[in-house]
């Protein structure tokens, strides 16, 4: 690989991040919020180095170009023998390289989903010692799955039972049975240390996988409310698909997409 594809490589890279980072949400897909302004300046550093390699090469030209009109053909045959090899190469296996770099332009990778999610590390809910009192007139509660899954195994004060709450995410199959899980992938930090939180849904056909739906319903009596026992499971009164949200990597109420 020549430097001037070099160059080419490295301000496609550069573009794709900044395409990805300023006027698209597609890095979300990939890393979590915070890590935006990173690859912006990520994205940033590459032109500059592309930039630079330009630079670089096209005063090498220059200088080589004067170098012809200062030696004799025969002198310049002789340097070439000597001094021929090209360092400026890269190994071809670079050349996928490229693959990468246009999808961030062209075609961006598919978003994790229910395939990643029934492989994935569950995510371990936090347990908590007390638990604010819920909203008594708000009917269905808006709730994220971690929350209704540690009320459910946590609260000793049974607030969950009874109450019709509110949750999005997306399908996940959960078996030969035909019965699916409400999911969400959540990442600590890129899509590499993804882990799911998922909660059972009964009395309802699954929608397609990946589907992203808002269900409500209340809580489905199995094992002990309260311990450790009870599963995080929900019998489904509605079912319904909705957008995917901005927010689709994180375990908090769905965001509307701008």
């Amino acid at each position: 690989m020549k430097r001037p594809v070099q160059v080419v490589l490295l301000a496609l890279t550069g573009l794709g991040l900044l395409h990805a980072a300023l006027f698209t949400d597609l890095y979300l897909r990939y890393v979590k919020e915070g890590l935006g302004p990173l690859l912006i300046a990520s994205g940033v550093l590459l032109l500059l180095l592309a930039l630079a390699g330009a630079a670089l090469d096209r005063n090498d030209h220059d200088h080589d170009h004067d170098h012809d009109h200062d030696h004799d053909h025969d002198h310049d045959h002789g340097h070439e023998s000597a001094h021929g090899h090209d360092h400026s190469t890269a190994p071809r296996i670079a050349w996928l390289l490229f693959l990468p770099a246009l999808s961030l332009l062209l075609y961006a990778p598919p978003a994790l989903g229910a395939y990643s999610a029934s492989r994935a590390t569950d995510k371990v809910v936090k347990k908590q010692k007390e638990f604010a009192p819920l909203p008594a007139a708000t009917s269905p509660l808006p709730m994220t799955l971690s929350e209704f899954t540690a009320r459910v195994q946590q609260d000793r004060e049974l607030s969950i039972k009874g109450r019709t709450v509110r949750m999005t995410g997306f399908v996940t199959p959960a078996g030969q049975d035909g019965g699916w899980y409400l999911t969400r992938i959540i990442f600590t930090c890129c899509a590499a240390d993804a882990q799911s939180v998922k909660v059972r849904m009964y009395g309802s056909d699954a929608l397609p996988a990946n589907t992203w739906v808002a269900v409500t319903g209340t809580w489905h009596p199995q094992g002990r409310l309260g311990t450790k026992s009870a599963a995080a499971a929900l019998d489904v009164r509605r079912a319904e698909q909705v957008s995917q949200p901005v927010n689709a990597y994180t375990d908090d109420l769905p965001l509307t997409p701008s």
